[in-house]
């Protein structure tokens, strides 16, 4: 059902889900609604969600979206992103890139 979906999606949008603004932006467009559609995906990629920017991207190639409005989902999803560092957080993802393996995995 459609209607749910949807209303499950704003009601996941409100609460700050940036992949349910996305998929919101995704149903405006199927809908017609491509100033709505680029309103949900600017938020997104705000909120540092990565296939919103790169679809902003796309169609600010095509002349979909002005330059003044990618060019602030731009610096919004990298002060989102900028947000979200750590030194623990890079501690872990370098961690991770060495090749942590879980005690259950050690080679034998």
């Amino acid at each position: 059902d459609e209607k749910k979906e949807v209303y499950h999606l704003e009601q996941a949008a409100i609460g700050g889900e940036p992949f349910a603004r996305y998929n919101l932006g995704l149903v405006e467009l199927k809908n017609g609604r491509h100033v709505r559609a680029a309103k949900h995906l600017i938020i997104a990629a705000n909120m540092g969600h990565d296939g919103s920017l790169r679809t902003l991207k796309d169609w600010y190639r095509f002349g979909l979206v002005s330059k003044e409005d990618f060019a602030a989902a731009l610096r919004g999803h990298q002060a989102a992103v900028d947000a979200t560092k750590s030194p623990q957080r890079e501690a872990a993802e370098a961690f991770r890139k060495l090749g942590f393996r879980k005690n259950s995995e050690k080679a034998e």
